[in-house]
């Protein structure tokens, strides 16, 4: 790590072999993914940034999944006893793993299902209750594509006119409670309206947000519910000792984020920060001019007066970004906001006002753990190996070689299928199909120039790192397959043929 490291490693690097080079370093370095790192999608060094802002669900406050079970609870016995669904729902419990974030669900064709970033539903992860639907039968219900054309899409929130995307990690019980109602109806033969079905447990789901169900059980027992309070901390604590200004807005109410911060940083938590917006109704404060800031007090209540400037250490209710940005002057790259919904905390920001974002991605911890082991690696290289060898060899068209061909493409559609099952059986790896990226990581390539697991991720660098992104090949920069090295010298067994079309 000194600088006479340094000039040696590069002395070596331009003098020495290449094997003298990697000899360097530590064994098994460059063999396995680090959940802990950051990702870059786009060149960003933190030394340019001096104001880090925040979301506070899911992105400063991270929650175990005991909450996804009582949120499922929750809104099913609303639909029962509000609603007045079936009482047989009440047998129905939270399924852990069944659902994961990106899904899409189509409204009228009561059909959750993953599509990658063509617009193509991933075929065997399309399901209708809590049953998967054959491949043919989506086919079909598409018109004989798997393609969904772009005037369904969702729009730039997440929400078409008829496909539905479930994009934070709030929406895990939601889909969760979809499917399983879905399966009642179907299963005791209940003809019921799609569109109907979908808004009643939207409504119930909001409630159990809106009417602060959620907010009295993470007060309750923050122990359970609140995960990496100390690293937490030591992330905030670090970047105001090196000058860094901070900001929290947040659609949380004031007394829930106090708590909790409370409970993660300390009773001065707000010291740390130079703003602190609550309820700012996100996506809306982005965009809407037209709510302007309230001030609350030290016990929450409203006050009356106009906000001509935001002060330190005061807390601030709903308001817009166009007034946060007259009255701070903080613009461009020099702010770097943090969150985990990609539509309603980074979409606008990086698009329409320059900022820097980073997106929190919980899954990408467990994701990482499955792509370091022996089975997903061995899976992988054998899936490119069969993929490569079915592109060379499909020029020959005898019986024999057709044959083999078809065992080929057997072999590689069960690897496929194997390995997407290691990540999640019914509906694989939140960041890609087969091969494609998902809608879900297409946007997360678009929205954010950093992705990471937690904020705790920070810890790892040094404020003034500069994060730099891989050069990933495109198609025609570099071969995919080992064998295609030589594809320039490759016969064209047509040819012949083509010179007589001449």
């Amino acid at each position: 790590s000194s600088p006479a490291a340094g000039r040696v490693l590069l002395t070596v690097s331009l003098t020495s072999p290449l094997s003298l080079l990697l000899d360097l370093l530590p064994p098994g370095v460059c063999n396995l993914l680090n959940p802990a790192a950051i990702y870059a999608n786009n060149e960003i060094s933190l030394g340019d940034v001096e104001i880090y802002g925040f979301d506070y669900d899911y992105t400063l406050a991270q929650y175990s999944n005991l909450l996804h079970s009582m949120i499922f609870n929750t809104a099913r016995d609303i639909l029962i006893e509000q609603f007045k669904y079936p009482e047989g729902l009440a047998k129905y419990d939270y399924i852990p793993g069944f659902a994961i974030r990106g899904l899409h669900y189509d409204v009228q064709k009561s059909l959750l299902m993953k599509i990658d970033a063509f617009h193509y539903v991933q075929l065997g992860t399309a399901y209708r209750g809590l049953k998967p639907v054959p491949d043919e039968e989506v086919i079909e219900l598409y018109g004989g594509t798997q393609h969904i054309p772009l005037y369904q899409m969702s729009d730039f929130y997440g929400k078409g006119p008829s496909l539905k995307q479930f994009m934070d990690i709030f929406s895990l019980p939601e889909m969760t409670l979809l499917s399983s109602v879905i399966d009642y109806f179907i299963t005791h033969g209940i003809e019921f309206d799609q569109v109907h079905l979908y808004k009643d447990i939207s409504d119930a789901i909001r409630d159990v947000h809106v009417k602060g169900v959620m907010y009295k059980w993470i007060e309750k027992d923050m122990e359970q519910y609140i995960l990496h309070g100390d690293e937490i901390y030591a992330v905030l604590n670090r970047l105001v000792n090196h000058k860094k200004k901070l900001f929290l807005i947040t659609n949380s109410p004031f007394s829930f984020v106090d708590k909790g911060m409370k409970h993660m940083v300390g009773k001065n938590w707000r010291d740390l920060f130079d703003m602190v917006i609550v309820q700012a109704d996100k996506p809306n404060f982005f965009t809407d001019r037209r709510k302007p800031f309230r001030k609350l007090d030290d016990n929450g209540s409203l006050q009356w007066d106009k906000i001509n400037q935001l002060e330190k250490g005061k807390i601030y209710k709903e308001g817009n970004l166009f007034d946060f940005l007259r009255l701070t002057g903080w613009r461009g790259s020099k702010v770097l906001y943090f969150g985990d919904h990609l539509y309603s905390d980074l979409a606008d920001l990086m698009l329409r006002h320059g900022w820097r974002t980073g997106a929190i991605v919980p899954e990408l911890e467990t994701e990482i753990r499955i792509i370091n082991t022996e089975q997903y690696m061995h899976s992988l290289t054998w899936q490119q190996a069969l993929t490569g060898l079915l592109e060379r060899m499909q020029m020959y068209q005898d019986a024999e070689s057709k044959q083999v061909l078809l065992e080929w493409m057997k072999e590689r559609q069960e690897i496929r299928s194997l390995t997407k099952n290691l990540f999640n059986p019914q509906f694989g790896s939140i960041f890609r199909t087969f091969h494609n990226p998902t809608y879900f990581s297409r946007r997360l390539v678009r929205f954010s120039d950093i992705y990471m697991a937690s904020i705790s991720c920070l810890l790892n660098y040094d404020v003034n790192f500069t994060f730099y992104p891989r050069r990933t090949p495109l198609q025609h920069e570099a071969p995919l397959w080992m064998d295609q090295l030589c594809t320039g010298c490759m016969k064209t067994p047509f040819l012949e043929e083509m010179v007589h079309i001449r």
